[in-house]
């Protein structure tokens, strides 16, 4: 028993998740209307059935007393008038002395025995139903009444068949059965259609906060005019988009602010550090002065991503439409490395390759590259540059210690560390990573982690139409 309630609700869970509500609407109005119309079929039916064996009866019960009238009033002559049929009538007639023996009967009994054992006192009618033995499957409704005569009392016994009641209940129940699939198809396709209708609102709630992203937190999702539960939805997202949107935007305010504000004092450093550099030291002061500057730098580096950042989020990363020869670009940044870092071997490939874009963003997302590139590896930087597939493609990579598979999408998420040796520790900000991909995007390109010794990182950006081939 446990086994099938199991199996049952295993089905109900795989019926749910691959039937959408507009087909489960359906459906579950289908199989409502179906139980509902068979419970009033069913009432209908037998109420009808009723009605008409209650007509029999009557008709049953008026000939009985038509006859009955003709044997107390001895009158032969009525009483054989009323022993024969009416057209169409199915209506068999006897009459009993008071022995039991039939004494008149309708021509279709012959010679029969009584129709029932039914013996009324004078004046009292009985009812009963019945199979005749001579008769077909249907049954009889049998009224018999007790008529006092001279010699006692006699028994008029007459009898209606079914058949009629049978046929017409048979075709009542026909119709409606045969009605029954098309009303509910059509009460399916009703309800999966106004569903459907009254889903579109919801549809259009889902495509707009699909789209909403959190540089896009200002836009709102349409509110249908209908005030029911799907605007209520409708006006609870929008009243959420607006608390994110503030929170957003105090977050964007105070990321800027303090970057700005951060800008001074670390002037106002490096402006020091220089004067102190211009004095008489000694080799500890030397090497905390190198030091100081080493760190100065970086958060200049980390307070110049920030305020980028902020722009991004409040503006939007825009690229330009100069062409930019990515060759030139990467052949500076191949000289830069090798010039700050001599115990690394750079090698290049670079082929001619010009996209549209403005080369300030474009030379940023790359020196963030090779930056990256540079503090990981071991011995070795490499950049390559070139056509791919209708792309300009510029590939940046290193024999450092790689970044595992399942976290290639994760680099490039802000302050994002890993817990390697690509750590806090390597001067990196958890920025270059995420911003070249805000700016690669904004020019219609993409950055994506390809298999490779270390890390590799490769960008696809569109061709100009004056690119040079290689």
């Amino acid at each position: 028993m446990a086994g099938r309630r199991g199996s049952f609700r295993d089905l109900v869970r795989w019926v749910r998740r691959r039937l959408g509500v507009r087909l489960r609407s359906a459906l579950a109005a289908a199989v409502v209307v179906a139980f509902a119309f068979a419970v009033g079929a069913a009432a209908f039916v037998y109420l009808a059935r009723m009605d008409l064996v209650g007509n029999v009866d009557a008709a049953a019960r008026q000939r009985a007393a038509e006859v009955a009238s003709a044997v107390a009033a001895g009158d032969q002559a009525a009483i054989a008038q009323t022993l024969r049929p009416s057209p169409g009538e199915q209506t068999l007639v006897q009459v009993l002395g008071p022995s039991g023996r039939v004494e008149a009967a309708s021509a279709a009994l012959g010679g029969a025995a009584p129709l029932s054992p039914l013996r009324p006192r004078p004046g009292e009618v009985l009812r009963e139903q019945r199979l005749l033995p001579f008769a077909d499957e249907d049954p009889y409704r049998v009224v018999a009444e007790g008529v006092a005569v001279g010699s006692g009392t006699q028994t008029v016994l007459v009898a209606q068949s079914l058949r009629p009641v049978n046929e017409s209940t048979e075709a009542v129940a026909a119709i409606l059965i045969a009605g029954l699939p098309p009303m509910l198809l059509v009460v399916g396709a009703a309800v999966f259609l106004f569903v459907g209708r009254s889903l579109h609102a919801v549809e259009a709630i889902r495509r707009r906060v699909a789209g909403i992203t959190a540089r896009d937190l200002h836009a709102r999702v349409p509110v249908p005019t209908a005030h029911d539960e799907v605007a209520a939805l409708a006006e609870t997202m929008n009243s959420m988009l607006d608390r994110l949107d503030t929170a957003a935007a105090s977050q964007r305010r105070f990321v800027a602010d303090a970057s700005h504000e951060l800008r001074s004092p670390l002037a106002t450093l490096q402006a020091g550090l220089d004067r102190l550099a211009l004095s008489p030291r000694t080799a500890t002061t030397e090497e905390l002065i190198g030091l100081l500057r080493l760190e100065s730098e970086r958060l200049g580096r980390l307070v110049s991503d920030l305020l980028l950042l902020a722009r991004i989020d409040e503006l939007g990363a825009t690229g330009g439409h100069d062409d930019v020869d990515l060759d030139d670009l990467a052949y500076t940044e191949r000289s830069r490395i090798a010039a700050r870092r001599p115990d690394l071997t750079v090698r290049a490939h670079l082929a001619p390759v010009r996209v549209s874009g403005d080369a300030h963003d474009l030379s940023r997302a790359l020196r963030n590259l090779t930056d990256n590139a540079a503090r990981h590896a071991r011995s070795q930087v490499a950049l390559h540059v070139s056509v791919r597939d209708g792309w300009g493609c510029v590939e940046v990579g290193d024999d450092g210690p790689g970044v595992p598979e399942d976290q290639w999408e994760r680099i490039f998420d802000r302050f994002v560390r890993l817990d390697d040796s690509r750590a806090r520790a390597d001067g990196g900000s958890g920025l270059g990573l995420p911003i070249t991909r805000e700016i690669i995007a904004a020019h219609g390109g993409t950055v994506q982690v390809v298999p490779g010794p270390g890390l590799r990182v490769r960008i696809l950006l569109p061709l100009s139409c004056g690119t040079r081939s290689h």
